[in-house]
């Protein structure tokens, strides 16, 4: 399936030093391939987004950002929508994170709030002074953020793409790779080989991957422990948080409450 094209405004100011844009991304939309003279934050408060770059492509939850320093090439969108916040940063501002590549990092309670206060008063007139001390809060934010590797890395080739859209919308498909190398009309070792060099993981660790980040994403959208660990395939809620804790080292209901904090 194609993806529609996202027209962005033309001939906005720059940020001076920071600006808020919100709108919502229907699915399968997508902003085309651009570039910036100011650093950008992309985040999305509801659904999740799809960003390429030249560094690679991946997909961010609402508990996620990413950073685009300026001058890097990149394309944002979203398979099944979501409610986009975009912060443009101005280049003077050095908080500390990547000048040459993509950086992602957790979204705090704090910085959350603060970003739907700034995108709240943005165009707000007698404002001035309490939107300086929100931004200021917001760099002070971005300046206390540490690197996270748990995106979800996204192929670049339409039938990879395809594969994992396909597993995205049902985390629970327990299709092996053979079927979906002959589905997709490759060997299972061309296939094997493609999504390792597109994505950096197999096609099995990719999957515990996925199903990793929808847990988080689904627990975060308010559906409860049990229900989550159904709509991802396993057996029962135990075998749910075993796998969970195994891989994040505490419970989906303890990792979901220290986000609260």
């Amino acid at each position: 399936m194609t993806w529609d094209v996202i027209l962005a405004p033309e001939n906005l100011p720059p940020p001076d030093p920071l600006k808020v844009r919100a709108q919502s991304i229907p699915a399968r939309h997508s902003f085309p391939e651009h570039s910036h003279e100011w650093h950008q934050m992309v985040y999305a408060s509801c659904g999740v987004l799809t960003v390429t770059t030249r560094c690679g492509s991946f997909v961010i939850s609402p508990q996620q950002a990413a950073w685009l320093p300026a001058g890097l090439g990149h394309k944002v969108g979203s398979m099944f929508g979501a409610e986009f916040c975009s912060l443009w940063i101005a280049a003077r501002i050095a908080p500390g994170l990547a000048a040459d590549h993509p950086t992602l990092f957790g979204v705090t309670p704090l910085l959350r709030a603060l970003i739907v206060e700034a995108a709240r008063i943005e165009d707000m007139r007698g404002e001035e002074d309490y939107a300086a001390r929100v931004t200021q809060l917001i760099i002070d934010q971005l300046q206390r953020t540490t690197a996270i590797s748990t995106a979800l890395p996204w192929p670049a080739t339409p039938a990879l793409v395809t594969l994992c859209e396909r597993l995205y919308a049902d985390p629970a498909d327990v299709t092996e790779m053979a079927t979906w190398a002959f589905t997709l009309g490759m060997s299972e070792r061309t296939l094997a080989r493609r999504f390792l060099a597109q994505t950096g993981m197999s096609l099995r660790t990719w999957r515990r991957r996925l199903r990793l980040f929808r847990a988080i994403e689904l627990l975060g959208s308010g559906l409860d422990v049990t229900r989550t660990g159904l709509e991802l395939g396993y057996a029962s809620t135990s075998a749910f948080i075993y796998a969970f804790r195994k891989e994040l080292g505490s419970s989906p209901q303890a990792h979901m409450n220290a986000g609260k904090a």
